[in-house]
């Protein structure tokens, strides 16, 4: 009898064991089923119960993590990622939802190192290279990040990766300086995907830098389509427009932007520009003074850095392929601020404030020959011939073939008596190309 009472508590046992493990079991499916409809916090409570009855499941722990870094939780995630890679040393994807989640604490050098041995792992995992890729972009590893772009497209995911590596590929490349190179991934993206804003403006942003104007406000027009508040791509089309000419659709484009973001200072400073070569100088000096009086580094972005692709993969390299001028005391873009409101002046027939901005913007970059060139036109409308060749012989040391600096020298000599001197220069002003030179030569020099 006691054997068979013996008997009959092992079989009882095995039976609640087998309870027991389904039970963990409907609690784990249960969690599932819960991060599918994204119900983290009640899907934490179902694995939270299936670890108690089975502490021994790595997938337990592992899913458990995904629910903590779906809320956020990255230091607890990170706690159930290592005991899921405790109980499973070769689980690939503890490895790399782990790399994710200390990336979201930017702790970037751990979180290579769990990309690494996810993709040691699993080295045909297209989302560990893309992931491996933007913690290298992060980290400044351009070269590297690249490989790993192009490791992601040679697996050829899903468009949504593929997408993302043309376009993080493309990123890269723009801080490289590689700006043909970047404009053909964010075509290929764009092939892939071509509803995403940011894609047209940062193939825009590229196109600028290779002086293809033209292409570059078609790239912001489409932009535009998309997403009608972008105050950056108004601001970047603008700039387009003003190196082909067009001030007048420039203005509108600053005005839009400056709409949407009235603290955006570089399209105030390029609003100026464009109302003074408007020849509208009072409004262009008020533009020019917003900037020159605001007491902060201008506002250049709103959006920040994100390590995951699916939160905007690299923003944070737009920043080197920018044109904005960044507004600082301590660079010489401001020095160009005071050299337009100098200009802007010296049309207004400002005279005494346009000297007072040349000096400023010649004592921020002393090797800025057009500011040099500008004050000595503006001392010779004042009558000071001498000091006004001074400023005018300044800017032709800076740049030896500024052609329009050797006609202004050539006239004011003559107009001081020193014919030769001045027919010399009148010379080399037709020489370097400048036609207007041979008029007064032929008139003056024979």
């Amino acid at each position: 009898m006691k054997k068979l009472y013996v008997l009959a508590s092992l079989v009882l046992g095995l039976i609640f064991n087998t309870d027991a493990q389904q039970t963990a079991n409907e609690h784990f499916e249960a969690g599932v089923a819960k991060s599918k409809s994204n119900d983290f916090i009640g899907a934490l409570s179902s694995f939270s119960i299936a670890i108690s009855m089975n502490p021994d499941n790595p997938q337990s722990y592992f899913n458990r993590g995904l629910a903590k870094q779906a809320l956020k939780d990255n230091r607890g995630a990170i706690l159930d990622f290592d005991k899921a890679i405790d109980l499973s040393p070769r689980d690939a994807m503890a490895y790399l939802y782990r790399g994710l989640s200390k990336s979201y604490q930017d702790d970037n050098r751990a979180a290579l190192q769990d990309f690494n041995r996810a993709i040691e792992i699993s080295p045909d995992d297209a989302y560990a290279y893309l992931q491996r890729g933007t913690i290298r972009a992060k980290l400044n590893d351009l070269n590297k990040a690249i490989q790993d772009f192009t490791k992601v497209i040679e697996l050829n995911p899903g468009d949504k990766e593929k997408y993302q590596a043309f376009y993080s590929r493309g990123l890269c490349k723009s801080k490289l300086e590689d700006f043909n190179g970047s404009i053909a991934d964010y075509s290929k993206s764009i092939d892939i995907n071509p509803k995403r804003a940011k894609t047209f403006s940062e193939r825009g942003k590229n196109r600028i830098k290779v002086n293809d104007f033209a292409d570059a406000i078609v790239d912001f027009d489409e932009a535009l389509k998309l997403d009608s508040q972008d105050a950056e791509a108004y601001y970047f089309r603008a700039f387009a427009k003003s190196k082909i000419e067009d001030y007048n659709g420039a203005k509108f484009d600053y005005d839009k932007c400056l709409a949407l973001d009235a603290g955006y200072m570089a399209a105030y400073y390029g609003r100026g520009f464009s109302l003074s070569k408007l020849n509208n100088q009072k409004a262009a000096i008020s533009d020019l003074n917003k900037v020159l009086d605001q007491k902060e580094e201008s506002k250049m972005t709103k959006e920040s850095y994100s390590s995951t692709f699916t939160k905007g993969t690299l923003d944070n390299l737009r920043n080197a392929v920018d044109e904005k001028i960044k507004i600082s005391d301590f660079t010489n873009e401001k020095s160009e601020v005071y050299y337009t409101r100098g200009v802007a002046n010296y049309k207004a027939g400002n005279m005494k404030d346009a000297i007072i901005d040349l000096n400023k913007s010649i004592e921020v970059n002393p090797t800025y020959a057009e500011a040099h060139f500008i004050r000595g036109m503006v001392r010779s409308n004042l009558g000071l011939q001498k000091e006004a060749l001074l400023d005018i012989n300044n800017a032709i040391k800076i740049n030896a073939k500024y052609s329009a600096a050797y006609y202004v020298s050539g006239l004011i000599k003559n107009a001081i008596g020193d014919n030769n001197g001045g027919c010399f220069d009148l010379s080399k002003a037709g020489e370097l190309g400048y036609a207007p030179a041979y008029n007064v030569i032929k008139d003056y020099c024979n």
